[in-house]
């Protein structure tokens, strides 16, 4: 397992797997916050939940959202 660093999250790398832009930000670390949000990947456990059925354009753009609530803590 190859560990990679994607859009400001360690993301983890099967060896042979190409790592896409939409691929889960979900570092195993996961702890949620007194508003929902996991400390591991920065998401709302409603994006969580609701991931496998964004299209590639909300990903990227929850995505965005994950790296403006790490960058404001």
């Amino acid at each position: 397992m190859l560990m990679l660093w994607h859009s400001g999250y360690l993301m983890k790398k099967a060896p042979n797997k190409k790592v896409k832009l939409t691929d889960s930000p979900c570092v195993s670390n996961c702890c949620l916050d007194e508003d929902d949000i996991c400390l591991g990947c920065f998401r709302h456990i409603d994006e969580i939940v609701a991931w496998r059925s964004y299209t590639s354009e909300e990903k990227q753009q929850i995505t965005n959202r994950c790296q403006q609530r790490r960058d404001n803590i």
